[in-house]
């Protein structure tokens, strides 16, 4: 049995998976530090994401209610993103690992990894 099929009983588990894979848990610490962000300027804010890439995490993250789409139909169309109130409910706790993966010196390990 694959991790993904397991059932989960812990809720913190559940959260985890949502929020894990690569790039996501970068992704929202960068919209948890800006209140709304244009897709091209969240590209340049998280280095080496392909555009397909974050395309499909933020919509996993917009179905999960955890990051807001905003639409206006302007030309061209303008959309930005941002977290949701849910989605905020995280900043606090992305901001205490970005700290920690500092204090353990991971930082520079990770930024290669994504």
């Amino acid at each position: 049995m694959k991790f993904s099929d397991a059932s989960i009983s812990c809720p913190m588990d559940s959260l985890l998976q949502i929020i894990s894979g690569p790039w996501t848990t970068y992704i929202l610490w960068r919209l948890a530090n800006y209140k709304k962000v244009r897709f091209g300027e969240l590209k340049r804010l998280v280095p080496g994401i392909s555009s397909r890439v974050l395309t499909e995490r933020l919509r996993k993250l917009e179905n999960c209610g955890l990051v807001e789409r905003h639409y206006k139909p302007t030309i061209p169309p303008e959309v930005s993103y941002s977290l949701s109130e849910r989605g905020l409910e995280l900043r606090v706790i992305l901001n205490q690992l970005s700290e920690l993966s500092i204090k353990w010196d991971l930082a520079e390990k990770c930024k290669d990894q994504h």
